[in-house]
């Protein structure tokens, strides 16, 4: 059976996507601003198949639409910054186009890293892949650059892995999770779960500091290294595929 291709009202779309009201997404079609393969598309109650092929060829004054909904972008967050609509300070959403910060449905961070982490995050509107990829049951890993205080004592990687270890607070011990060592302060994380600040409580229970720490990895997908701080891009289907691929 093929699956049934969306459809939606020219002008309920675009007001969707942050350009303007219904009545104002009307007054760029009257006035012949919003084109379909370069012929103007006038009447703005036009029902339309969300596809590929339409966001290619729809146009707003000679330029083309922001990607259609079903958007996912990768973004290198900067220190600094915290994964909200609403708390006080820098925000991650504040980094993209302000239209894009109208949409509806909202782009979402897809998990959440704290204020002091920096590193690769993703970022959609497509509901069932945020789900997708932070749901448990798909295994989909996270890797972190960790430094620390002080140096490995040299059985933290055979604690993380034995499936034992508590932290504060919690009832149930920690999945196994990965340890690298790279250095006498630092180390690779790999982890399988997100519990609250999971990598710095997993080091603070095994008596050390995390003092800087940094996700260069999500699933197969590596942060890319022409990607610096506070940029991001739309990612391809190639990208996608790589989240849930080994890492």
């Amino acid at each position: 059976m093929s699956k049934k291709i969306p459809t939606s009202r020219l002008d309920k779309l675009l007001a969707n996507m942050g350009y303007g009201s219904r009545r104002e997404i009307q007054q760029l079609a009257r006035a012949g601003r919003i084109t379909l393969d370069s012929a103007p598309v006038t009447a703005a109650d036009q029902r339309f198949a969300i596809t590929p092929e339409l966001g290619a060829d729809l146009q707003i004054d000679d330029e083309p639409i922001d990607p259609l909904p079903g958007m996912i972008l990768m973004l290198h967050k900067p220190l600094g910054t915290t994964c909200s609509h609403k708390e006080a300070g820098p925000l991650v959403y504040n980094l993209l186009p302000e239209r894009w910060r109208r949409r509806d449905p909202a782009l979402s961070t897809v998990g959440r890293l704290d204020k002091e982490t920096s590193g690769l995050l993703l970022l959609t509107d497509n509901g069932a892949l945020l789900h997708r990829i932070i749901s448990p049951k798909h295994h989909v890993s996270k890797r972190y650059l960790v430094t620390l205080d002080r140096p490995l004592s040299g059985n933290e990687a055979e604690i993380a892995a034995s499936g034992t270890l508590m932290l504060e607070s919690d009832d149930t011990p920690l999945k196994p999770a990965l340890i690298e060592p790279l250095g006498e302060t630092s180390a690779h994380v790999t982890l399988t779960e997100g519990r609250y600040h999971q990598v710095r409580r997993m080091f603070a229970a095994m008596g050390n500091h995390v003092t800087d720490l940094h996700r260069d990895r999500i699933g197969g997908l590596d942060l890319p290294g022409d990607l610096e701080p506070g940029d991001y891009r739309l990612m391809t289907e190639d990208d996608i595929e790589a989240v849930f691929a080994e890492g």
